[in-house]
């Protein structure tokens, strides 16, 4: 069987995260085909190991990753690194904490 790479950034139509409230951040992927997601949900490419090594937080800072059908999307919630707002944190919204996420690769 042979792998291939594949980037996240070429095969998710949206990529992105936000605030899940202030003490949580939320990411979003929505693949751009159910063929492309159903492989990924199978090969379970999206995993507590997997977010935990990208962001570089413990495993247990990830509260749930969440694989919604309908929408061909994977949702993950994580624990704030620093609260929002807090002395020290530079994206009160969370909206660009999506950059390593989009930068990643997976092969399948």
């Amino acid at each position: 069987m042979i792998m291939q790479k594949y980037n996240l950034i070429d095969v998710a139509s949206v990529i992105r995260s936000k605030n899940s409230g202030p003490y949580e951040l939320t990411f979003d992927v929505i693949f751009k085909d159910f063929d492309m997601y159903e492989k990924v949900k199978a090969a379970k490419i999206f995993n507590n190991k997997m977010f935990a090594d990208l962001y570089k937080i413990k495993e247990e800072d990830i509260i749930n990753i969440v694989h919604f059908d309908p929408a061909k999307a994977i949702k993950i919630t994580i624990v704030r690194p620093i609260p929002s707002g807090a002395l020290g944190e530079t994206d009160v919204y969370g909206a660009q904490q999506h950059v390593p996420l989009m930068n990643s690769s997976f092969e399948l």
